[in-house]
């Protein structure tokens, strides 16, 4: 892959990728960027952040329904996925509801 194909694939992998609601001051939007202007920047480099945006290891090793939902606890992973969700909207739950472990 020539140098520049590379730079002009990484900044538009770059500029699809979504922005972290939770650290706003540190983006790999960014990081990408920057990385898209290095001198050695390689075609392997280029296909790691496009594996990484198009959540490729997640599709090739699918995680099974006894994993997602364990024996002991089968809600919490939709739960963590629901306080994460919230949580990048702002909303969040009232102390009691914390102290008390109560989720609705």
């Amino acid at each position: 892959m020539v140098a520049s194909k590379a730079t002009q694939k990484l900044s538009s992998i770059a500029s699809s990728w979504p922005i972290d609601p939770f650290r706003p001051n540190i983006q790999l939007k960014n990081f990408l960027n920057s990385l898209s202007a290095h001198p050695r920047l390689t075609s392997e480099a280029v296909q790691a952040a496009q594996l990484l945006r198009d959540n490729a290891m997640q599709k090739k090793y699918a995680l099974s329904a006894k994993t997602l939902q364990p024996a002991s606890m089968p809600r919490h992973y939709e739960r963590l996925v629901e306080g994460y969700e919230r949580s990048a909207r702002g909303a969040g739950r009232p102390w009691w509801q914390v102290f008390f472990g109560v989720w609705k």
